[in-house]
């Protein structure tokens, strides 16, 4: 009887110990795996930001947008993951600095809806202007949408009847007009013009491009009929692309012949 209750004894304590050794077990292996967890580094993936505030209606620039890296379980639905895919997009909602740059809160301006318009966000106080494509910088094909431009024109402008005197290296030379003289001069008519949509100039199957037709420029109502103004009259027009993000007037002065005499010494016979 003694011996068998020994037995009992020493069976109960090697089951005692088996199980003190399993929990122990099943304990540093789940600390080893929350440990392995803990250290495995986290997936991350790269999604384009805003670097500033940007309002409504507003179409995104380089200068707009950078890269970051979030982990991946984070991920939004619908971020833009290049910001080519938003360099030229309107904005439908305000962006403020290191926001998410999500696909459905943009708008290709190129996208031609179910009733054949171009998808157009402007301003309240603005309008679209259909601009003819005779220059040669719109017709290589480098603008886009989103692009800041200027508009050069040049046209004959009546002078009036009198003597001008021009300063040379030389001496004095004298200019004299007739009443009612015309002279070319050239000048800035309108700076910093968004390019908001490109009409024609799509890239077909076979690499070639459909015809340019127009560009389509968002600006004021009074320049508008500026613009109208100086097409009707006759102007000869050329565009010149600004740099990214450079949207400051540009202090120049109206070019005309006496402007040239003055700026390169050019000597002019006496009573030319």
């Amino acid at each position: 009887m003694g011996r068998l209750k020994g037995c009992l004894w020493l069976v109960a304590g090697l089951l005692v110990a088996a199980l003190a050794g399993f929990v122990a077990y099943t304990t540093l292996q789940r600390a080893e795996a929350q440990r392995a967890t803990q250290e495995a580094p986290i997936p991350k993936v790269q999604v384009v930001a805003a670097t500033r505030q940007v309002g409504v209606r507003a179409m995104l620039a380089a200068a707009d947008l950078q890269m970051v890296e979030i982990p991946v379980d984070t991920l939004p639905e619908g971020a833009v993951r290049a910001t080519d895919d938003a360099i030229g997009r309107l904005t439908l909602v305000e962006l403020y600095p290191g926001e998410i740059i999500l696909q459905p809160r943009l708008l290709d301006p190129n996208v031609i809806t179910r009733d054949g318009r171009l998808a157009l966000v402007m301003a309240e106080d603005q309008v679209l202007m259909a601009f003819p494509i005779n220059d040669l910088m719109s017709r290589v094909n480098v603008l886009k949408p989103g692009d800041k431009v200027d508009l050069l024109f040049s046209m004959d402008i009546p002078m009036e009847g009198i003597a001008e005197i021009t300063g040379t290296e030389a001496g004095e030379s004298v200019i004299v007009r007739s009443a009612g003289e015309e002279e070319q001069v050239t000048f800035d008519l309108m700076q910093n013009v968004t390019v908001a949509a490109i009409v024609g100039g799509e890239r077909k199957e076979d690499g070639s491009y459909t015809p340019l037709q127009s560009l389509l420029l968002t600006v004021g109502p009074q320049d508008a009929l500026v613009i109208k103004y100086a097409l009707d009259a006759g102007g000869t027009v050329d565009i010149v692309l600004r740099a990214p993000g450079q949207e400051s007037p540009f202090e120049i002065d109206p070019v005309d012949m006496n402007y040239l005499i003055e700026r390169f010494q050019i000597e002019t016979a006496p009573g030319r």
